[in-house]
C-alpha cells in the first residue's frame, strides 16, 4: 500500500480520471483518524491513537466498511484493523521490513518469484484499505512496481518461464487498478499458453463491495483461463454487508474459484468462538477457508501477535468446533522457503 505524498497523488489521479461508483466510494475513504473516532461515537479514555503512526502510515477505510463496525466500541474487530495506534512506534526486536523476503525474490520490477510453478506481480502499490498489519507496509512500491509502460519486461519473463502455469495478482491490490488498465495486463497473461491459471489476491470483495460491478463481471468471464480469488476476511462481522455478500455471489456465477486468506491477530480474531464465526461466515458465502497465517513479524505490528504455541492450540480447538472443511490450514511464510510451512 502506498504511503506518504505518493498515496495523496495517486488517490488524486485516479479519482479525477473515472467517475464509477466504487472509485467514489474509495476517494471518499476515511483517512482521517479522528473523523473515524467521530464516526464511531468514541469518547474518553479509549485505544491510545497516534499521528505519527497515520503519518507513516495513513489510516484508509472504506466508509462501508466502517458501517459495519460497532459504535462506541474500541475493541471493535473490525476498527482494530486499520486504527492507527503508538504501538506501531515501538520498535520490537525480530521485526522487520521485509519479514517475507520480498526483496530477495524479485527477478525483474514487480515480479516475485518465491515457489515453483508460479509467480506473483505486484501490480500496484494501492489498496482500498490499509491494515496496520500489513507484511508490505514498508515496501518500495515507487522503485519496484512495474508502471503502465513497463508490464513488458514481467510479461516477457512470465512468458519465457515454460513451467509458469500460475500468476498471482498482488500489490497492493490488484482490484485497484481501473478495469482497463487490469483486463489488458490479464488478457496479456492469458494469452501465454503456459500459463494455465490466474489468481487474484484482493481484500476489495470484503472492504469495498461496490468494486464488483458488472464491467469487472464481464471481463472475469471472458478470461480464457481458470480465475481464482483469494479475498481476505479475518472476522465474521466482516460480511455483515447485503453488498459483500452479492459480490460475491456475483463472482462465483462468473466461474471464479474464491479462497479465503485471514491472519491469526490477537485482539480481533484470537478466540475460538471468532474462528468459528469466521469460518461459518465463509462457507454461508461458499468461500473455502484455506489459509490462516500466523502474523508476518513485520515492524510495527508486533502487538498483533499472537504465539505460535497458543495458535496451534486455538485451531486444534477450532477443529473439535466445527466440520474439517472449515478449518482452514495454518501456516507461517518463511522466507527463503519454497513453500508456505504447515504449523
Amino acid at each position: 500500500m502506498i504511503t506518504g505524498n505518493a498515496a495523496k497523488n495517486q488517490t488524486k489521479n485516479s479519482s479525477s480520471l473515472t467517475s464509477s461508483v466504487w472509485q467514489r466510494a474509495l476517494a471518499s475513504a476515511v483517512r482521517d483518524p479522528f473523523e473515524l473516532i467521530r464516526l464511531l461515537d468514541l469518547e474518553g479514555q479509549g485505544a491510545e491513537v497516534s499521528l505519527e503512526a497515520a503519518r507513516q502510515f495513513r489510516l484508509l477505510a472504506p466508509h462501508s466498511y466502517v458501517r459495519r463496525m460497532q459504535k462506541g466500541d474500541w475493541n471493535d474487530p473490525l476498527l482494530r484493523q486499520v486504527l492507527p495506534l503508538s504501538a506501531e512506534m515501538q520498535l520490537t526486536q525480530g521485526f522487520l521490513s521485509d519479514p517475507v523476503g520480498d526483496h530477495a525474490a524479485m527477478v525483474t520490477d514487480g515480479v516475485l518469484h518465491k515457489y515453483q510453478g508460479r509467480v506473483l506481480l505486484v501490480t500496484t502499490g494501492a489498496c482500498a484499505i490499509h491494515c496496520r498489519y500489513c507484511f508490505r507496509r514498508h515496501f518500495p512500491y515507487s522503485e519496484a512496481n512495474p508502471a503502465r509502460d513497463h508490464w513488458q519486461e514481467a510479461l516477457d519473463y512470465v512468458a519465457s518461464n515454460a513451467d509458469i502455469s500460475e500468476v498471482l495478482l498482488s500489490g497492493g491490490d490488484p482490484l485497484t487498478l481501473s478495469d482497463d488498465r487490469l483486463s489488458s495486463l490479464c488478457e496479456r497473461l492469458a494469452a501465454i499458453e503456459h500459463v494455465q491459471r490466474l489468481r487474484f489476491h484482493t481484500r476489495l470483495p470484503i472492504v469495498l463491495p461496490e468494486r464488483i460491478d458488472e464491467r469487472l463481471l464481464t471481463w472475469l468471464s471472458r478470461l480464457n483461463k481458470q480465475v481464482i480469488m483469494v479475498i481476505h476476511a479475518n472476522h465474521a462481522n466482516e460480511f455483515q454487508d447485503a453488498e459483500v455478500q452479492a459480490g460475491l455471489k456475483a463472482l462465483r456465477e462468473v466461474g471464479v474459484l474464491l479462497l479465503n486468506q485471514s491472519v491469526l491477530l490477537r485482539g480481533v480474531n484470537d478466540s475460538v468462538p471468532a474462528l468459528a464465526a469466521l469460518s461459518e461466515a465463509l462457507v454461508a458465502a461458499n468461500v473455502i477457508p484455506y489459509y490462516l497465517h500466523i502474523l508476518d513479524r513485520v515492524q510495527g505490528a508486533a502487538h498483533f501477535e499472537v504465539p505460535e504455541l497458543e495458535a496451534k492450540a486455538l485451531v486444534a480447538a477450532l477443529r473439535l468446533t466445527v466440520p474439517g472443511y472449515m478449518v482452514p490450514q495454518l501456516v507461517r511464510e518463511v522466507a527463503g522457503e519454497g513453500a508456505k510451512t504447515p504449523l
